[in-house]
């Protein structure tokens, strides 16, 4: 069960390719021999790409000037 706790706890970061080469690996590795983690997997980046394709507004032309100029000020 450790192994699942772990692979569970960085699954976003393996997602994101925010792992270190050994680190994936050992993820790969787990999800490879592992039912429910793989299932987990699974969902999580079906979600990732549901949201993608679905999440595609347009954010207006002002609103991104005032962004852009907002954080000019703050930095």
């Amino acid at each position: 069960m450790p192994d699942c706790n772990e692979t569970l706890r960085e699954l976003y970061l393996f997602l994101d390719g925010e792992l270190t080469d050994s680190d994936r690996d050992h993820i790969q590795h787990h999800l490879d021999d592992c039912s429910p983690c793989l299932a987990a997997f699974d969902f999580e980046a079906e979600l990732r790409i549901v949201v993608r394709n679905r999440c595609v507004d347009q954010v207006p032309e002002a609103l991104r000037e005032r962004i852009a100029r907002a954080i000019e000020e703050t930095a």
